[in-house]
């Protein structure tokens, strides 16, 4: 390539808007290839640089880091180092680099508004609950993990209940952490990592439900039972029978080898009270504030109710 058809690192430098420092960084690494050099041993560049050069410039201003724009270049070259903007296969690597981006993104925007939240719950908060606050706030991950949540349940649920079932309770009972949370909601979490943590770590999961002979059994028929009764949690109405109560008293029945019946009902109940534990009550208290709708704690509470008033007015 003749000289007069190539540029110095300051004509390419000055063609792209950036510094001599700049190109010489990305031609370090082998992002910009270089013309044979000139008599004087100084930098050529071909004709196409410039135009590769602006391309690496986005890229950077987008986030994309320094190897992977090298993969894109390389794979838009076809490995032989020419120089030019992404064309050909490039543009395939370049799509699924802006695709993680786009993904790594997501997480980062989460984790802000994670951040922000709890930044306002402690400016928000009382004074003398600002070292409290932050010692919960600063025990969750950002963004936050459930990971703590979904132990404690494989610590609650029966031992032998089905892989499929313990995934699925183990899904509909950890609540998500909102994407955009309040400062209230971000402390709501923080108090539900603290609870489940707290409990697993000191053993504190004797709260598991009745004990059935046949778990598979009761938890396939509370799925039902809750489904049903999401219609009523919804709109409000107050507990009271139906097929939702009756679907909810069989599962128990069937997990236990017996039948429903007006006796089987009045020990169901003495049962399940008994069964109750302010660790659990806690649990879906704080889950309500992070779950827009019925949660797994509310249905079971209100299938609870109707039971104890249809005992009561037998």
């Amino acid at each position: 390539m003749p000289p007069e058809a190539t540029l110095s690192i300051g004509e390419l430098a000055a063609s792209a808007g950036t510094t001599v420092k700049t190109v010489r960084f990305y031609s370090d690494r082998g992002l910009l290839p270089e013309a044979p050099r000139s008599g004087g041993g100084h930098r050529r560049y071909g004709p196409g640089a410039a135009a590769r050069l602006r391309t690496i410039r986005a890229l950077r201003s987008l986030g994309v880091s320094v190897p992977e724009i090298g993969r894109v270049l390389d794979r838009a070259d076809g490995g032989d180092g020419a120089d030019g903007p992404v064309e050909g296969d490039g543009g395939d690597v370049l799509a699924a680099v802006v695709a993680r981006r786009l993904d790594d993104l997501g997480t980062e925007l989460a984790a802000l508004r994670w951040r922000e939240a709890a930044l306002r719950a402690l400016r928000d908060g009382a004074p003398e609950r600002l070292a409290e606050r932050l010692e919960l706030i600063g025990a969750v991950s950002v963004p936050p993990s459930t990971s703590a949540l979904a132990h404690y349940w494989r610590r609650v649920l029966p031992v032998r209940l089905s892989t499929r079932l313990r995934r699925s309770v183990t899904d509909a009972a950890v609540p998500q952490p909102p994407a955009d949370p309040t400062p209230d909601q971000v402390l709501a979490f923080a108090r539900l990592h603290a609870l489940a943590t707290a409990a697993t770590d000191h053993c504190l999961v004797s709260h598991r439900p009745v004990t059935a002979v046949h778990p598979d059994l009761l938890y396939d028929g509370l799925h039902e039972a809750h489904r049903l009764v999401e219609a009523a949690l919804r709109t409000g109405r107050d507990p009271g029978p139906g097929e939702a109560l009756d679907c909810y008293v069989a599962a128990h029945a069937r997990a236990a080898d017996t039948r429903d019946s007006p006796a089987f009902r009045r020990v169901l109940t003495v049962r399940l009270a008994a069964a109750d534990h302010p660790v659990m009550a806690r649990y879906w208290q704080l889950a309500g504030e992070l779950t827009p709708g019925p949660t797994l704690g509310g249905a079971d509470a209100w299938l609870r109710e109707a039971l104890t008033a249809s005992t009561t007015a037998a």
